[in-house]
């Protein structure tokens, strides 16, 4: 598990002073109210859907793809609102990042935590059951205020960045663990901790199965949530953080522990998770990370390429 940051001499080497330049632009712009920087995070979400045309392209064909029966205009509509989203949620990270404990408690809201200090109380971890929402990194910051848990990642191939990434999400938490560690998972479910986990992403067909998501009817599916939840013996709790609709900040809202869950199998756990997701993106469908390549493996290899 990782428990901290590792600074390297190096990154003062003149190549990433750029990088540095950036942090410094954005450790003002973190300082700005919260209108003003969705303002400008909207602004930015409009250069970047013209300037990402191959990213554009992969959320058109995921929106049309989940939500055949809305009109071009509306999914247009949606995906504008998408990548509007999408820039500000470079702000939400370095909030998330780099904003008080002060700043944060005045602009979060926690509901359904009791799901989470009774499964504490009995001794058991816990899974946080979530979508890949463009909120999920103020997310953390925000639980680990009331609750300091343990994060699943990818680390980033950039040195630099994975010292900026951990150094962040560390800010109220207690590690992280590299998503191919599945021992460190279980040993820390198994010691009552709590783990966000995300299972909406196309992961390649290994540890995965075809279940239907929204109106694909074989979606790959990875089947981490429902091997975890009965090797740590842990509850499983949907979990779901938004920006509010009027900017006014962030509300995280954990749901009530799923019964019988790991179920039968691991394909009728991935059709139950699937419709957990969908509820939980229905809410805010212009928040999602519809960028993407959600289904870019086929149930048969030779099946045409949707992207």
């Amino acid at each position: 598990m990782v428990t901290e940051a590792q600074f390297d001499r190096a990154f003062l080497h003149p190549r990433f002073w750029p990088m540095w330049l950036g942090i410094a632009v954005l450790k003002v712009l973190v300082l700005l109210p919260l209108p003003i920087q969705w303002r400008l995070g909207k602004a930015l979400g409009g250069v970047l859907k013209r300037l990402l045309k191959k990213r554009a392209h992969v959320a058109r064909v995921n929106l049309k793809l989940c939500f055949p029966d809305k009109s071009d205009a509306e999914r247009e509509a949606l995906l504008d609102a998408n990548f509007a989203e999408t820039g500000m949620a470079l702000l939400d990270c370095v909030n998330g990042w780099w904003w008080s404990d002060a700043r944060i408690h005045k602009h979060m809201t926690l509901k359904g935590m009791e799901h989470i200090d009774q499964a504490r109380a009995d001794g058991q971890g816990v899974i946080l059951f979530a979508a890949h929402c463009l909120m999920l990194e103020p997310g953390a910051r925000l639980f680990g205020q009331h609750c300091p848990g343990v994060g699943v990642y990818r680390p980033h191939n950039n040195k630099f960045m994975e010292y900026l990434q951990v150094k962040g999400r560390l800010r109220s938490n207690k590690g992280l663990i590299p998503k191919k560690e599945v021992r460190q998972m279980v040993k820390a479910l198994r010691a009552g901790e709590v783990i966000w986990y995300t299972a909406d992403q196309d992961a390649g067909r290994k540890g995965a199965v075809f279940a239907p998501f929204f109106a694909v009817d074989q979606a790959v599916t990875v089947t981490g949530a429902s091997t975890l939840a009965k090797l740590g013996k842990a509850k499983v709790m949907p979990f779901f953080v938004e920006r509010n609709a009027d900017h006014s900040g962030y509300t995280i809202e954990v749901l009530p522990p799923l019964d019988n869950f790991p179920g039968d199998s691991d394909q009728q756990d991935a059709e139950r998770g699937n419709k957990i997701l969908e509820s939980l993106i229905s809410r805010r469908p212009e928040q999602y990370m519809w960028l993407h390549r959600r289904f870019k493996t086929r149930p048969n290899p030779d099946d045409p390429k949707f992207y």
